[in-house]
């Protein structure tokens, strides 16, 4: 070999040095990212890095079910977490922007890792959809924001698609809507039959699924930070008590999701009403939803339930109201196992200030209740992995107090229960 050769057989080793060394720097010795092992200090990263983190979450992989549990990367996954429906609106807003940041910060901190927010607004004020179809690209890039938050502080974010209630647009936006198009519409439950209105839906839908997130550049339906979609937030049918309507609706959007990703896990939004098969387990009415049938449809992947005794049994004493809370969480557990062999998430509770005999300290007993009812199933074997309270916000955000609010610098004792719930799901194996 003459000298020449040498020299060039020297120089291509000590490329592939330098390639390998920054290969394993890269990996890590343990062959894990490097993000992923830092996962506690990414809020400290500029926009450049958190791009790679977004990467890093999507090569990991989504949220998947097993039977009764949530899996993630092949390992079980349990869930504490809260709702905080308006962070799109806050985002959109220069001026609020920064609120999203702390809110998903101060999540982490406790130890929340699941949030649940609108994906929706729809006509009206600062509204995403202005008109069927039609979207402010101002509000849409809030909610990228709020994707691109939740994903650096390691919070993942079920996002719901449409209002059952007028808030935020909704079913009647939509039927107002069909309408002003000239359609023969009864009322709002209309929402759920009328083939125009179904198609303002899917057209919505796809829009949502398909958007391309202009901070991470990953399409919303290729995100693991998005940890479910929700098709409508308490869907109810007052006109249907039968429960028909819904159930074929429900059926009809599921597929639809699944059709365009296939890679999230999806649930219709219930609270929890069951049908006209177990009327004895409401708490007294219907609203034209069946807990059972609903859940039955392939597509749909957990169960969900909502808890406002103090409104639905509104005339009970507490100890009446308590012993329903008792039973109504246990009945949808039960149920999520036995009958519907899948897991089941408590997506909303909370106790409000504006109830006569409020105080901290209750709401506190009554968090410790709900948590312990959740750790109990997960750590049992049971379908419940988590619940989501009503609601955290951050503090300046006075125009969204609802009396159920928790800010974590006026309601230390409360944080202090959620963070403990956090502790005892993440130590579950």
């Amino acid at each position: 070999m003459g000298f020449k050769n040498l020299v060039i057989l020297i120089s291509v080793v000590t490329i592939l040095n330098v390639l390998v060394g920054q290969y394993v720097n890269c990996k890590g010795t343990d062959g894990n990212h490097y993000h992923r092992r830092t996962r506690h200090h990414q809020h400290h990263r500029n926009s450049h890095t958190h791009l790679g983190n977004n990467k890093t979450l999507y090569e990991n992989g989504f949220v998947q079910r097993k039977e009764t549990s949530f899996v993630l990367n092949g390992k079980p996954l349990y869930l504490n977490g809260f709702n905080s429906y308006f962070l799109m609106i806050v985002a959109s807003d220069p001026s609020t922007m920064s609120k999203v940041t702390t809110t998903f910060q101060e999540a982490s901190q406790n130890g929340l890792n699941l949030a649940r927010t609108w994906a929706f607004n729809d006509g009206g004020y600062k509204a995403l959809q202005i008109s069927p179809g039609s979207y402010d690209e101002v509000i849409f890039k809030g909610l990228d924001f709020v994707i691109s938050e939740a994903g650096k502080n390691g919070v993942q974010l079920i996002l719901s698609l449409v209002n059952n209630w007028n808030d935020y647009g909704g079913k009647s936006q939509y039927v107002k809507w069909a309408k002003e198009q000239g359609q023969n519409i009864n009322n709002d439950d209309d929402f759920y039959v009328h083939p125009i209105v179904k198609q303002y839906y899917k057209n919505h839908v796809a829009a949502v699924l398909t958007r391309n997130n202009t901070i991470t550049g990953l399409a919303y339906k290729d995100d693991p930070t998005i940890f479910a979609w929700e098709l409508m937030n308490e869907p109810r049918s007052q006109s249907d008590s039968s429960g028909k309507s819904f159930q074929d609706w429900v059926s009809e959007m599921a597929a639809y999701v699944k059709s365009i990703d296939s890679n999230h896990l999806l649930e219709v939004g219930l609270e929890g009403f069951y049908g006209e098969s177990m009327p004895e387990k409401n708490p007294g009415y219907g609203v034209g939803t069946d807990f059972i049938s609903n859940n039955q449809v392939p597509e749909i992947d957990f169960t969900t339930i909502h808890l406002y005794p103090e409104s639905w049994v509104s005339s009970s004493d507490e100890a009446a109201q308590n012993a329903f809370v008792d039973k109504w969480v246990q009945d949808h557990i039960q149920d999520s196992k036995d009958i519907l062999n899948k897991p089941i998430l408590i997506t909303e509770f909370g106790k409000s200030s504006k109830y006569s005999g409020y105080n901290v300290e209750k709401r506190n007993s009554y968090f410790e209740k709900l948590f312990n009812f959740v750790y109990d199933s997960a750590s049992n074997g049971g379908a419940c992995a988590g619940g989501l309270f009503w609601q955290f916000i951050a503090q300046g955000l006075d125009s969204f107090r609802d009396g159920y609010e928790v800010i974590l610098e006026e309601n230390p004792s409360t944080v202090t229960v959620i963070s403990q719930q956090s502790k005892r799901m993440s130590n579950l194996k």
